[in-house]
């Protein structure tokens, strides 16, 4: 009996895994909007599960941070609002300016063979290029923040990877809201060249460079204007 009932419980949280990708997919790709009401019963029907599962989804994601609780009931895509673009780019510039210096660090030390995550890097980079070319954006966005997560784990520090994670998504929901100009993927390349060489100190200032650009091009984009409050 206890047997079956562990098997019953592994095998829920594993529909639960599997419907929480599955809605953040569709909540980075804009199938569901920003300010999307989701209710519980219509998800599991699109999904084909049962309501169980959708349901532990749906609040593992509000506490993702890509969905928030409704007044009353239910749950809606968050709807990222100035001081919240602003408290996010907060917390990733040091995350990220930390995580190309640390992945510096690793290519200096891995000398002379060069490590499996180099070759990750250069591999997204090619990706992003071609969605652009391709003008598909969700694939671009997508992109581009796995590159950012590859730094992290190319940086070698489970804290870091673990604190990283949970600003990620939030970061994919931002991303996708915005326009991505061209000169974003010249400045990962840029990025990409001081790691590959091993340069903390020049990795580390092209990534402050790139991240406090990109929340100018987020402001601009989704309020009009490049400054948010600081």
């Amino acid at each position: 009996m206890a047997g079956r009932q562990a098997q019953a419980g592994q095998g829920r949280t594993s529909l639960s895994v599997r419907a929480r990708e599955e809605v953040r997919r569709r909540i980075v790709d804009r199938r569901y909007p920003m300010g999307a009401r989701l209710v519980e019963r219509e998800v599991a029907e699109e999904l084909n599960m049962s309501r169980v599962p959708v349901r532990e989804a749906l609040r593992a994601l509000v506490t993702e941070g890509l969905l928030e609780l409704l007044p009353h009931s239910g749950v809606r895509v968050r709807h990222l609002e100035r001081d919240d673009v602003r408290q996010l780019y907060e917390v990733w510039e040091p995350l990220a300016v930390q995580a190309s210096r640390l992945a510096a660090r690793a290519v200096a030390a891995a000398r002379p063979h060069e490590p499996a995550g180099l070759a990750a890097l250069r591999d997204l980079l090619d990706r992003a290029e071609r969605a652009a070319a391709a003008d598909e954006g969700p694939r671009e966005v997508a992109a581009h923040t796995a590159f950012h997560e590859e730094v992290v784990a190319l940086g070698g520090n489970p804290l870091l990877a673990r604190t990283m994670e949970q600003v990620s998504w939030q970061l994919q929901l931002l991303f996708g809201m915005r326009e991505e100009p061209a000169h974003m993927r010249a400045q990962h390349a840029e990025m990409f060249r001081h790691i590959a060489a091993g340069d903390e100190e020049a990795a580390a200032a092209s990534t402050l460079l790139h991240v406090r650009d990109s929340r100018a091009v987020a402001a601009k984009s989704l309020f009009g204007d490049p400054a948010l409050p600081s």
